[in-house]
This record gives structure tokens, sequence and C-alpha cells, in this order.
């Protein structure tokens, strides 16, 4: 799999789990700005057609424990309407719309709109998303002006609600293992 690299945000989002079954992750750190500089960091050194996400996020849609396959990134951090423009559209961006669309890879999995942004989200977003995270606008983006197929699964950790930091901090462990069963489970096939 030498044209696919996989990246998630924090070694918390993979337990060790995937290392111990020799699988290399790169980590991003957490946020919009981390997440460009690492991967146009990975496409530059690897050299990968696709660039494989996965991670967690917050939902208050989809169930906790569910994966969702990404199929629409939005920033719902992104304000500038006191000049007039659309929440989640970034102002003079004329090459890259409000939503970045990504192709659906995997039949079996539910299909969400992600809102990404630079806050760990505990209420409702400003933009149409039915889950949240803090990285994936920022892959799709870089992925896109590289011409390298992103392909991104959540596990849904929590509610995007109060009690957000306590069950995404919990549910991490189960999280990453129903993330390798899925890594384990696929056969890439070439964009």
């Amino acid at each position: 799999m030498s044209d696919v690299a996989l990246i998630m945000a924090l070694p918390n989002e993979s337990k060790g789990l995937f290392e111990n079954a020799g699988i290399d992750v790169h980590y991003s750190g957490i946020g919009k700005v981390n997440a460009a500089f690492k991967a146009f960091e990975v496409i530059q050194k690897t050299g990968c057609k696709t660039l494989l996400n996965l991670g967690t996020a917050g939902s208050s849609h989809f169930q906790a424990h569910e994966l969702v396959e990404v199929t629409r990134f939005v920033q719902r951090d992104m304000d500038v309407s006191p000049l007039g423009f659309e929440i989640g559209v970034t102002p003079m961006d004329a090459h890259f719309p409000a939503a970045i669309e990504l192709d659906s890879y995997f039949d079996h999995l539910a299909k969400g709109v992600c809102g990404t942004g630079d806050s760990f989200e505990t209420g409702k977003p400003k933009v149409a998303c039915n889950l949240v995270d803090m990285e994936g606008y920022a892959l799709a983006k870089v992925c896109k002006k590289l011409d390298v197929r992103l392909i991104s699964v959540k596990y849904i950790t929590d509610g995007a609600d109060g009690t957000a930091h306590l069950d995404w901090q919990e549910n991490l462990l189960l999280g990453a293992q129903k993330l390798l069963k899925l890594y384990q489970t696929i056969s890439f096939r070439r964009p």
C-alpha cells in the first residue's frame, strides 16, 4: 500500500494498536493548521496517491460508536459574515468552495458531512453538518490542491454536547479497535 498514507490527529486515537500491527501512522496534531502542514509534508515525503484519515468525531446525529465515512467537509469556524460572506466561506478563495466533496469508498458505512473547526464543539455548529472534528477540512483542502484522493472515516465518540470531553476520553480505545478492524479489512484501489 505504498500509494496510501494513513493520517490521524493524535496517538490517543490509535492507542498504539496500529503501530503494534506494523502499520505506519502519521500524526498531524490538533487543529487545521497542524493538519494542513502535516498533510502537505506526508504527501511530499511519501508520494502517496491516497491519504487515509481515520479518527474521532462528535455528533448529535449519529450514534456513539458508529463509523461514519465523510463525503463532505465544511468549515464550522470560518465566519466573515460581517463582510457579507456566508458562514463557512473563505473570502477571496475562488478555487475552493465552502464545501469540499469526497468520493465515497465504503458502501457499508453511513455517510456524513463533517464540520471542521479549531474548537472542541459542544453545541450546534453554525453550518450544516452532522458530525464535527478539528482537522478534516484542512486535510481535504490540501489533498484537493495536490490532486490526492482523501478517504476519511470517523468513529463517533461523543454527542458534541456538554459531556463530550468525558465521552471522547472514555471511547478512544473502542474507537481505535474499530478503526483498526476496518483498516485491516480493506484493500485500496488506485484513484
